[in-house]
C-alpha cells in the first residue's frame, strides 16, 4: 500500500524508480552514501519501499527515538544506539545477524553528514564478522537516481575494499556535492 505512494512521492521529486535492489539476499549490510543532507533518510525511506526492501534496519543516535516524535523513528525500522555506549556496537550487531533469518542493516559509512576525511569502519567489520556481504547505494542527487553495486564480500585487504568502495561512491552526487566523497579517491589511490 505504501508502496505506491512512495512511488509517487519519488517520482513528484523527479526521481527515477526503475531501480533493481538484489532483495534475494536474506541478510547483508547496505551502505548509503554519499550521505550529506538530512533529505537522505526519506529519499532512502523511499528507495527502500519501491525496491521492496523488506525489514531493512537502520542504526540512529538513541535521541532520535525520544518522545515526542521517537516512534516515527522505530516506525521506520530504526534501531537506537547509545553512541557513548562502552559497549561494543560491531558486536551487538553482529548478534542481531545471527540471530535472525532475514536482518539487512542500511548504514551512512560517514556516520555524519559532514565532509570526512575517511569513512568510518563499523560497517565493514559487521559485515565481515556476520560473513554478510556489503551491498552499496549511492543516492544521486544529479541523476535523481539510486545507484546499486553487485554485493561483494569483505576480502582478506581492507585497503583493497575501502578502495572499490570509495572508487564506487567518488562518483556519487550528493544533495549537497561539496560534502561528499569524490576528494577520497585520490588520497586512496
Amino acid at each position: 500500500m505504501f508502496r505506491w505512494f512512495w512511488i509517487l512521492f519519488l517520482k513528484l521529486k523527479g526521481w527515477n524508480t526503475k531501480v533493481v535492489f538484489p532483495t534475494f539476499l536474506p541478510k547483508c549490510v547496505i551502505v548509503v552514501a554519499p550521505h550529506t543532507s538530512s533529505s537522505d533518510f526519506l529519499i532512502g525511506v523511499a528507495y527502500r519501499s519501491v525496491m521492496r526492501i523488506k525489514g531493512a534496519k537502520f542504526l540512529g543516535k538513541a535521541e532520535l527515538f525520544k518522545p515526542p516524535f521517537g516512534f516515527i523513528f522505530h516506525w521506520f525500522g530504526g534501531i537506537p544506539v547509545e553512541r557513548s555506549s562502552k559497549q561494543n556496537l560491531v558486536d551487538q550487531v553482529v548478534a542481531y545477524f545471527n540471530n535472525n533469518t532475514n536482518f539487512r542493516l542500511a548504514l551512512s559509512p560517514e556516520g555524519t553528514r559532514k565532509k570526512v576525511e575517511k569513512l568510518k569502519t563499523g560497517f565493514y567489520y559487521i559485515a565481515k564478522q556476520a560473513n554478510v556481504p556489503i551491498v552499496m547505494v549511492g543516492l544521486d542527487y544529479k541523476r535523481k537516481i539510486s545507484v546499486i553495486s553487485e554485493p561483494f564480500y569483505t576480502s582478506e585487504s581492507i585497503e583493497k575494499d575501502f578502495r572499490h568502495i570509495i572508487q564506487f561512491f567518488s562518483t556519487i552526487h550528493g544533495k549537497n556535492p561539496e560534502l561528499g566523497l569524490l576528494h577520497l579517491q585520490s588520497k586512496n589511490a
